[in-house]
C-alpha cells in the first residue's frame, strides 16, 4: 500500500472503505493509541502528518475484541482510551442536529444515530452518538455546552434532565439530581 499515493487526495475528501465486508483474521496489536481528547499517538508521538490519522480513520471498525484497523488482509488492533471519534461541530437545519467528528463524518441525530450516555474514562456519564462500524464518538466540550444552551430542561422532583430534541425525536443530553449535588457543595 502506497501511503504517500494515498494522501495526494484533498483533505477531508477521504471516505470510509467498505470495512464492514472485510474479516482478515486479527493480525496483533499496533502501536497507535486513540486518545480521548481526539489526537492519535503512534509509539507514543503524534503522527508527523496529520493526514495519516485522518486516512487511518476511514479504516476503523469494532471487532469482539476491540477497535481495529482493517484491509482486506489483515486486522491490527488499536488502543482506545474512551471513543474513537469526537464530535467538533454541531449545526442545525433541516429540522435536525448534524455532527461532524474530527475526521469529517457527518452524523444526522435522529433513531438511527441516537444520543445515549455511557460512562466515559471519568466514571461520569457523558454523551456519545454512534458514528459508523460499530465506533461512535463523545462531544467536544465546546459541541457540549453549544447543545446544553439548545437544551429543554425538565424537572421531575430532585432530578433536572436535559433533552435535546432532533428528527422528530428527543435525547438525553445529561441530568443532574438536585440532592447530590446540595450534598457535595461545600
Amino acid at each position: 500500500m502506497n501511503i504517500d499515493r494515498l494522501l495526494t487526495h484533498q483533505p477531508g475528501t477521504a471516505r470510509p472503505a467498505p470495512v464492514d465486508q472485510w474479516h482478515p483474521a486479527l493480525s496483533g496489536d499496533i502501536d497507535i493509541v486513540l486518545c480521548a481528547d481526539g489526537r492519535w499517538l503512534h509509539e507514543g508521538e503524534s503522527f508527523a502528518r496529520p493526514e495519516i490519522p485522518h486516512l487511518l480513520a476511514t479504516l476503523l471498525r469494532r471487532f469482539d475484541e476491540g477497535v481495529c484497523l482493517v484491509t482486506p488482509v489483515e486486522r491490527w488492533r488499536v488502543t482506545v482510551e474512551d471513543r474513537p471519534f469526537v464530535i467538533v461541530e454541531a449545526d442545525f437545519r433541516e429540522g435536525a442536529w448534524h455532527f461532524t467528528t474530527q475526521f469529517d463524518d457527518v452524523v444526522r441525530l435522529d433513531a438511527e444515530h441516537p444520543m445515549t450516555l455511557s460512562e466515559a474514562p471519568s466514571g461520569e456519564p457523558m454523551p456519545e452518538v454512534p458514528v459508523r462500524f460499530g465506533l461512535s464518538a463523545r462531544l467536544h466540550r465546546n459541541v457540549y455546552y453549544r447543545l446544553v444552551d439548545e437544551a429543554v430542561l425538565e424537572e421531575s422532583g430532585a432530578i433536572q434532565r436535559l433533552w435535546l430534541e432532533s428528527a422528530g425525536e428527543r435525547f438525553l443530553l445529561g441530568e443532574l439530581d438536585a440532592d447530590t449535588l446540595d450534598r457535595e457543595t461545600p
